[in-house]
């Protein structure tokens, strides 16, 4: 089944996006008669023509309200870009594609599951075949050629290998001369540190050199002492939990104990 050419711009516009990654929709793979098609919820469409991207797009139907989409989508449906399907067992473990069949009522519903038959511009897969096509026949007539690209294609794969050998050359240079700072210059250094980093071409040659000293992490935060004049509610929010009470200095004499003594009393005798 395909879809109808007669359908209205505004609606191929409005399909169109949908199948785009514009949409954001999430697409799921399941099997149709034994073939691998793309198939999506209808929640997921619905969230698509409510989002900015859709509020972009030329030439469609305006939509403002959840069940304006499900107006659109449902009046899309008799054009058979999608249709709604019933999902089952998968076709292998539970990790493979799932069986679905095409359902005779075809209404929309955001809990739905509906399979994507319009399959989008295919300009670039011909553009790519076509592509390919032609690189392996000027692969294959490459003695044919004039002689001057023949030397032209010589001379772009040695530069090539040129290049590629110098990278490696001084990948194997810093490593060696780090091993030698390591000893005699401890912690060592690192000749062009960002040639490995993810990067930009010419930021991968900044700096120079650098030591290899590890980055220090950041330290936990300390805790805001509370205000001099804060109450001891305040206090205790501002510690954590925790009250502490500053207590002044004393005197020696002050905080010494005093001294205790023994008295000793005679008692005298009951019994004489």
């Amino acid at each position: 089944m395909t879809e109808d050419p007669k359908a209205p711009p505004e609606t191929r516009n409005v399909v169109q996006f949908l199948r785009s990654s514009k949409s954001g929709m999430k697409i799921r793979v399941g099997a149709l008669n034994g073939k691998r098609v793309d198939y999506f919820k209808g929640k997921s469409a619905v969230k698509a023509l409510l989002s900015p991207a859709y509020a972009k797009v030329k030439n469609v139907p305006k939509v403002t309200t959840e069940v304006e989409a499900e107006a659109l989508l449902q009046s899309s449906i008799q054009y058979a870009f999608y249709l709604r399907v019933d999902r089952g067992a998968p076709t292998g473990s539970s990790i493979s594609p799932r069986h679905v069949t095409v359902v005779p009522q075809q209404q929309f519903a955001q809990d739905a599951y509906f399979v994507w038959l319009y399959e989008g511009s295919q300009w670039t897969t011909y553009a790519g075949g076509l592509l390919m096509v032609a690189l392996m026949l000027a692969a294959v007539m490459f003695p044919l050629w004039p002689p001057v690209m023949r030397l032209g294609v010589w001379y772009l794969s040695i530069a090539m290998l040129g290049l590629l050998g110098a990278f490696f050359g001084l990948a194997i240079i810093r490593l060696i001369f780090y091993i030698i700072t390591v000893v005699i210059a401890s912690p060592g250094i690192w000749i062009f540190p960002q040639l490995f980093a993810d990067v930009g071409v010419i930021e991968s040659f900044v700096p120079l050199w650098e030591w290899d000293v590890p980055k220090k992490k950041a330290g936990k935060k300390k805790k805001a002492k509370a205000p001099a004049g804060a109450s001891p509610e305040e206090q205790l929010a501002n510690n954590g939990g925790a009250f502490i009470e500053e207590v002044g200095d004393e005197s020696p004499e002050q905080s010494r104990p005093g001294s205790r003594s023994a008295r000793v009393e005679e008692v005298p005798d009951v019994d004489s």
